[in-house]
């Protein structure tokens, strides 16, 4: 079954090079590679960095977030299973072909994003949340009610039902929406653990707290905007795991845990005291 990979990218050439050089080496299963700018400011650089994978076809974007950039190249790809990555990660060999073969039997898929091997507190603790979320939400059967975009997969059939939401215009709470109308539908995402991704953040403390700031918002919109039912917060014993595991990897790590939840809560604040005022804006979710 033919295969596309959509890869949303924004100003960081050098990630994007590196995403699509993991790519070329999966060129042998056929898959189409779909990349949507999405308003980078420096064309050259972009231009270099698609020299990693000449077949990738680039998409002008509007500059609408990821999730307008996801709903352009899904438009535009060619394969019947859409896999979906971003421009910091790293697939590694055999991740499209088993990341599809997942969603073929299940209609989406999601697969497992790892940190790298050499990375600093602030990397490993935003991925550790990343995977509290996911390991929360799986049941015995390996289905996830939250499957990370960045390591995501769709039959073209699912996603024409599922398009992403573009009221969402940071890379924050538009996978979270988009799994919980994907659950409210009855698709739960299948986890494939084969599926390995390396997640290569470039995060220090204040790029971490600030994206943690950025997720709170999201964390707004999808009590706004997701399905009934799917808008709570976690129960109080996850973020005490989250907070414990977090230790276990250092204090350091676990430190930062903390200083997310606080981060997170006034992200939330600041979206809900910004959406009284904001005039209402039409969205794209199906």
């Amino acid at each position: 079954m033919p295969v596309s990979v959509v890869v949303p990218t924004r100003d960081r050439p050098a990630s994007l090079a590196r995403c699509l050089a993991a790519l070329s080496d999966q060129r042998a299963d056929g898959l189409d590679v779909v990349v949507v700018d999405d308003g980078s400011g420096d064309r050259a650089a972009l231009e270099a960095a698609l020299c990693a994978l000449p077949a990738a076809r680039c998409l002008r974007g509007a500059g609408g977030g990821p999730a307008a950039a996801r709903n352009l190249g899904a438009e535009a790809a060619e394969g019947e299973i859409i896999c979906f990555t971003d421009d910091d990660c790293e697939p590694a060999p055999g991740w499209a072909a088993s990341l599809a073969a997942a969603a073929g039997a299940s209609g989406i898929a999601a697969g497992r994003t790892v940190a790298p091997a050499d990375a600093g507190p602030a990397v490993l603790a935003s991925q550790l949340i990343i995977d509290q979320l996911l390991n929360a939400s799986l049941d015995a059967a390996s289905r996830t009610r939250f499957a990370p975009t960045c390591n995501l997969a769709v039959t073209r059939e699912v996603l024409s039902r599922l398009r992403f939401d573009e009221r969402f215009p940071d890379a924050a709470g538009e996978d979270r929406e988009w799994s919980a109308r994907a659950v409210a539908l009855g698709i739960r995402p299948r986890y494939e653990a084969a599926a390995v991704a390396v997640h290569r953040q470039r995060l220090g403390a204040v790029g971490f707290l600030r994206q943690q700031f950025r997720y709170g918002r999201g964390a707004a919109r999808f009590r706004r905007f997701g399905p009934a039912g799917s808008r709570g917060l976690a129960p109080p014993g996850f973020y005490a795991g989250l907070i414990r595991a977090g230790f276990a990897r250092g204090a350091i790590v676990g430190a930062l845990v903390i200083a997310a939840q606080v981060a997170t809560a006034v992200g939330i604040a600041a979206e809900t005291g910004a959406a009284l005022t904001r005039p209402p804006r039409a969205g794209a979710a199906d």
